[in-house]
């Protein structure tokens, strides 16, 4: 039987991440990068796909956290006979001095497993069964040395531990027995020729924890939000860190791939790689937490990987190198079933036009939170890139497109996208007027753009039977993606319409303090989970129309939806609040950092309790639940 969503953790080194179960089991690995075929994946098939699984003898209880400001998993276990600690940490070894530009670390593309006994005595086992390829590849260990190496074609894997490990069948066995004070560890090394640096002893082990801790310490230390939510906030950033790819400076969407968004159903993709839309307002989430470097290190990404400096920017890259075909994996049975598991994602192949705006927002934020010099820092070619890029925007401004949810079906004429470009446009004016080097009458030009696309969105999207900004143009069709244009200042937050909106909104796509994102047939098989991403959006879009009071409370319960680690997953089953789809999911992160940051200033204006509140007016979202809502909640 598949584990809960929510059952997992993540850790990881900024070049490859591992999610760990409650149980303490690593079911998803993928060596030596995000993208790379994974080696365990029990998550996907519980028969088929490999783990590094721990069973205790007698326990009887766990729980677990991060170490505080950290990446570093630990789990305490008790059992009938003692109390361990187990902590679980990928490696992250930072240079002498950070260079300006560049990676901030170097992985080694291990994973240790440490287990302490704190009282009494405890006894268990490690069982690590590689399946490589998505297990495609057969696979034959052989002791050597004192050690299991796995091979698999030109893909080893080598487990090492301090209770040498021996082989049963497919899987190499490690028991252990401690008493009050001893440790006991387990290493895995990846490597193409498996003779990676080995570490001989527990002192090397210990000491790869502490310079790892130290790492994380360090980084955290740098986060300048000190609100009351700083605890939420700080395991969204260092989350966010644990998905960029640090040699090319990718920031991927979700450790994960092929975890379903409804069940039954087909919505299944991989999420590894990087998205324009999910990126650039992780950028944006970066620069507001005093993280301007992760935020230049996804511009040097897009730098390299586009060379066309914005004549071809597009969609979606892989992490480095081109994008892969879409896959199903007809092997795998899925998790709960639910199939095909698909890697690689065709969304490669799609329209999407607002990734102009995704851009540009991106850069302005980070051109305001620096000074621009040197121009290296950023592009020293970034007219021309503005040029380019207010051009592409321009062109498609009346074609229609496959939009935000990225819809397998026809392209529409989309107001979140329309809206977008009117981001894109308006960013660039503001980017030109900061740097320079742009003709004041091209700045003109692409402001009365700005202002045409706006003035037909505003009047194309309303629909006055709804009462609300539709999702298309002349279309009864509601979408919690129009919340998300008012956080990028495309629509008024306190337009009686907006306002209209929000309301149409929570009536119709609400469930409790959840959102879907949409209702409408989408070609797909399936009811999907709500949205979590647009849950935040609504807490936004009421902070700034002053419903501050109300923006609070629902932001509260939001963040205890996620697991006990504070990790979100990409959706919520509103009747069960269960978790959905990919995890951890940037977007999610990215949205509750940028409420959070959006709800402290909108409070500083408004009060703690907005003035439409305190005139008793509200957004009618508790009065006009339905009973889905209700039994939500």
């Amino acid at each position: 039987m598949s584990k809960p969503i929510s059952d997992y953790a993540i850790i990881g080194d900024t070049h490859a991440n591992a999610l760990i179960a409650r149980d303490g089991s690593i079911d998803w690995l993928c060596w030596p990068r995000h993208d790379s075929p994974a080696l365990f994946l029990r998550l996907l098939d519980t028969v088929r796909g490999g783990a590094c699984s721990l069973a205790w003898e007698n326990p009887t209880g766990s729980e677990r956290r991060y170490r505080p400001g950290t990446n570093i998993l630990e789990t305490t276990v008790t059992t009938r006979t003692g109390r361990a600690r187990l902590t679980d940490l990928m490696p992250v070894n930072p240079p002498a001095a950070e260079p300006a530009e560049g990676p901030d670390s170097e992985g080694e593309s291990r994973l240790i497993r440490l287990v302490t006994c704190e009282a009494g005595s405890v006894a268990g086992r490690f069982r690590t069964r590689p399946t490589f390829d998505y297990a495609r590849r057969p696979c034959t260990p052989v002791i050597q040395g004192g050690t299991v190496l796995f091979e698999a074609g030109d893909q080893r894997l080598r487990v090492s531990a301090s209770h040498p490990p021996r082989l049963e069948g497919d899987a190499a066995e490690t028991a252990f027995t401690l008493q009050a004070g001893e440790t006991a560890y387990l290493i895995l090394t990846h490597g193409e020729d498996g003779q990676a640096a080995a570490i001989e002893d527990l002192s090397g082990a210990q000491g790869c924890l502490e310079r790892t801790a130290a790492y994380w310490e360090r980084w955290s230390a740098r986060c300048t939000y000190d609100g009351p939510y700083r605890e939420a906030v700080l395991r969204s950033a260092l989350c966010l860190k644990l998905l960029t790819y640090a040699p090319s400076g990718a920031i991927v969407a979700a450790a994960s791939a092929g975890l379903p968004e409804a069940v039954p159903g087909n919505r299944n993709y991989d999420y590894r790689f990087t998205w324009m839309r999910d990126a650039s307002f992780t950028v944006t989430a970066f620069v507001m937490l005093g993280y301007v470097r992760e935020a230049s290190e996804f511009l040097r990404f897009l730098r390299e990987a586009d060379g066309s400096f914005g004549r071809d920017t597009r969609l979606l890259y892989a992490i480095t190198g081109a994008m892969p075909e879409e896959e199903a994996l007809t092997h795998l049975s899925g998790w709960r079933r639910v199939g095909p598991v698909l890697i690689g994602n065709a969304a490669a192949n799609q329209d999407q036009h607002d990734i102009y705006g995704e851009l540009l927002r991106a850069l302005c934020a980070f051109l305001e939170a620096v000074d621009y010099d040197p121009p290296e820092k950023v592009n020293d070619r970034l007219p021309e890139v503005l040029e380019n890029l207010t051009a592409r925007a321009i062109a498609c401004r009346d074609a229609p497109d496959h939009g935000i949810w990225e819809f397998r079906t026809e392209r529409r004429q989309q107001t979140h996208t329309k809206a977008m470009l009117w981001v894109a446009l308006d960013n660039a004016a503001r980017i030109a007027r900061k740097i320079g080097g742009v003709a004041p009458e091209r700045i003109a030009a692409w402001e009365k753009a700005a202002g045409e696309i706006r003035a037909e969105y505003l009047e194309r999207a309303w629909n006055p039977g709804k009462q609300a900004f539709a999702g298309t143009y002349e279309s009864d069709d509601l979408d919690a993606a129009v919340l998300r244009v008012v956080l990028f200042g495309a629509i008024d937050p306190q337009d009686p319409r907006m306002l209209a909106t929000l309301r149409a909104i929570e009536r119709e796509l609400g469930a409790g303090d959840l959102l879907y994102r949409y209702r409408m047939e989408d070609g797909l098989e399936g009811q999907e989970g709500t949205f979590t991403p647009c849950a935040f959006w609504r807490v936004g879009c009421l902070a700034l129309a002053g419903h501050t009071g109300e923006a609070t409370a629902i932001f509260e319960r939001l963040i205890t939806r996620g697991n006990d680690l504070g990790l979100f997953a990409e959706e919520i089953d509103p009747r069960t609040g269960e978790q959905l789809g990919n995890t951890p999911q940037g977007f999610t992160h990215m949205a509750l950092i940028n409420a959070a940051i959006r709800l402290e200033r909108c409070i500083a204006t408004f009060g703690a309790v907005g003035q439409s509140e305190a005139r008793g007016e509200t957004s009618e979202a508790e009065g006009s639940k339905s009973e889905e809502s209700q039994a939500a909640e």
